[in-house]
């Protein structure tokens, strides 16, 4: 039974579908750059999990009636080890300032998936009343993160330039963030434009599911229903695997100019999908702190401000298959319920907080 769902359910994230694979997840190999885990603090990140926290409960609590899914700010974020104290400043919930503009790179499959989604965009609806905006980037969904960067480079460079300081945030989900940062390191004309760069669930340092699988297992995107999506370069699996990912990060130093920040997706056990379950053991091998999809500690960008751990599975985090398909989801996607709008201007208000707030 398990065989058949990985192959007739090809859903948006990573490549769950080499759960259903039984190599070992991290081979021998002595071609690796020199690697080190240490604790966020020694590796020259920011711990700021005390005011994302402040930030988002103030916008849960604003008005629980208006948010889809809410949860408590409890049950929203994951304390992970000992949290930093409340700053107890206040926090601004009115309409923004300096009206910051996210801009959303998906995941691998994404744009394949995306007409069966059918996403009423209530996020971006919430966002405007907010002040702010919100925007995705079309990215080839089974690419190469190269072919993808210079696509990012030219949506960004057609957009209007702004008057003042910058206001994009970029925001990439999974894949996305490689992208993302590939964009960043190979076209410097973009760094003027971004105020900020956020990895959410980002598959920063790989997945160890990619690590044994094959493109065709994510060519499968192409025959879902209602997919319009092509095969692209056919890089899109290569490119999140775990030493082709660390190599690259070891080799890149990612440019100044934008800030850095990393939102983590560190779910509780009973927190993970049916689905997922299968991915979330197998990287459970490795390490049981994981999304289903990628281990905590991957979704980091070195360097960069630490802003909370996120208690949702990898798709809970962005992909809404429960308001469309509560089929699938009581079936499959079980846990797929999360408040994405407050999530998300919880992720602006605090950029906003933590540059300075008023244009620059």
């Amino acid at each position: 039974m398990k065989g058949i769902v990985c192959l007739a359910l090809a859903l948006p994230g990573l490549l769950w579908l080499a759960a259903c694979a039984s190599k070992p997840l991290v081979a021998f190999s002595t071609d690796t750059p020199p690697l080190i885990l240490t604790p966020t603090a020694l590796a020259g990140s920011e711990d700021k999990r005390a005011r994302f926290r402040e930030i988002y409960c103030a916008v849960l609590e604003r008005d629980t009636n208006q948010f889809p899914d809410y949860r408590r700010c409890d049950d929203a974020l994951t304390r992970v080890g000992t949290e930093p104290a409340a700053t107890g400043r206040a926090v601004d919930v009115d309409a923004s300032k300096r009206h910051l503009i996210a801009v959303v790179v998906p995941g691998i499959g994404y744009d394949c998936i995306a007409p069966w989604l059918a996403s009423a965009g209530t996020v971006a609806a919430h966002l405007r009343k907010q002040g702010y905006d919100l925007m995705s980037i079309k990215v080839d969904a089974l690419s190469s993160t190269a072919r993808n960067a210079r696509q990012i480079r030219d949506a960004i460079m057609a957009m209007p330039a702004e008057e003042g300081g910058p206001r994009l945030v970029l925001m990439g989900y999974s894949k996305g963030t490689p992208d993302i940062l590939q964009a960043l390191v190979t076209y410097p004309e973009i760094l003027s434009r971004v105020a900020a760069v956020v990895s959410a669930a980002g598959a920063v340092g790989g997945s160890a599911l990619a690590n044994d699988a094959e493109q065709y297992q994510a060519n499968l995107f192409r025959y879902f229903p209602g997919a319009t999506c092509d095969a692209g370069d056919g890089g899109g699996v290569a490119e999140l695997r775990t030493d082709v990912r660390k190599a690259w990060l070891a080799q890149h130093r990612l440019p100044a100019g934008p800030n850095y920040y990393s939102l983590v997706t560190f779910p509780h056990p009973q927190r993970i999908s049916s689905i997922l379950e299968g991915s979330y053991d197998k990287l459970s091998r490795i390490d049981a702190r994981n999304d289903g999809q990628v281990i905590f500690y991957d979704q980091i960008i070195p360097g960069s401000a630490l802003m909370g751990y996120v208690n949702a599975d990898h798709w809970a985090l962005a992909v809404p298959i429960a308001r469309k398909h509560s089929t699938i989801s009581s079936l499959f996607v079980t846990q797929n319920a999360y408040p994405r709008e407050a999530l998300t201007e919880a992720i602006l208000r605090f950029v906003e907080d933590d540059l300075g707030g008023s244009a620059q």
